[in-house]
């Protein structure tokens, strides 16, 4: 039976925080209720899925920091990450949650993986759940941007906060955010 490793990531869209990626392999006739895209299972079901996996699977995870997307890029990052995660799982397969592979060989790629195959929703799970516990400590150490709440997406409400405030330490400065851009035109 072919070994497949699923992996997926976490805050690649984000403008603060980490990047995680995860990858897993589950043990022959593993089966976890509940294992689904982690988007989809509450915070505390996560949770839950999140202890099982970890001392149940091989898995491996790959933390990224804002830092380092802004040395080198998001796709290079990306691109790392998945290397790193094939280094450490040996599998006769790797697919990958989403629909480029960055460049790297023997890496598969299949659009919501993260709910249709099991590998994937396990490490979409432990992406998820490492992510999240990385921005709520972030929270904690910069409390005016409400990290806690949007996971350092580019929410309406963190933008207003980057307006008032700046940016923090965990932000991306090579992201660009349109709403922060100065518009092309003024009031005629």
């Amino acid at each position: 039976m072919s070994v497949l490793c699923g992996i997926d990531e976490a805050g690649r869209g984000c403008c603060a925080g980490d990047l995680v990626v995860a990858g897993c392999i589950l043990p022959d006739g593993y089966s976890l209720e509940g294992l689904s895209d982690s988007k989809k299972i509450t915070p505390k079901k996560r949770e839950a899925l999140y202890e099982s996996i970890v001392t149940q699977t091989q898995y491996h995870i790959v933390v990224i920091s804002s830092e380092e997307i802004d040395n080198f890029g998001i796709s290079y990052s990306m691109k790392r990450a998945l290397l790193e995660i094939q280094q450490h799982l040996q599998a006769d397969e790797y697919l990958f949650d989403g629909n480029t592979t960055f460049g790297v060989e023997k890496l598969k790629t299949m659009i919501k993986a993260d709910g249709k195959v099991p590998q994937v929703s396990a490490a979409s799970i432990l992406a998820k759940v490492t992510h999240d516990r990385n921005i709520i400590e972030d929270a904690k150490r910069y409390p005016e941007y409400g990290f806690e709440k949007h996971k350092g997406y580019a929410t309406k409400e963190h933008i207003e906060m980057i307006k008032k405030y700046g940016y923090s330490p965990i932000h991306r400065k090579s992201y660009k955010i349109k709403a922060l851009e100065p518009t092309l035109f003024t009031n005629f």
